[in-house]
């Protein structure tokens, strides 16, 4: 089973509150064993905490993207 990524699936019927968790608490995911993959660039947690704007969105995104390689992360989808 090498071909198998784990993907938390930010959005997806998750509150903006809880999206934020799972960022903070992505290392949990590692007892899997497999490569953690995300993909938050321009989701609505991005806009609603950083602002509309495609330069707030681009800061925030990089910021989370940031958070996400230190809690885990293994490939960023962007």
């Amino acid at each position: 089973m090498n071909d198998v990524i784990i993907d938390p699936g930010f959005g997806f019927g998750k509150t903006v509150e809880q999206n934020y968790e799972m960022v903070d608490r992505l290392s949990d995911f590692s007892i899997f064993g497999k490569p953690i993959f995300v993909g938050v660039s321009r989701k609505s947690m991005i806009r609603l905490k950083y602002g509309e704007s495609t330069e707030q969105t681009l800061k925030g995104t990089v910021e989370v993207n940031r958070q996400l390689l230190q809690n885990g992360a293994d490939i960023l989808r962007v």
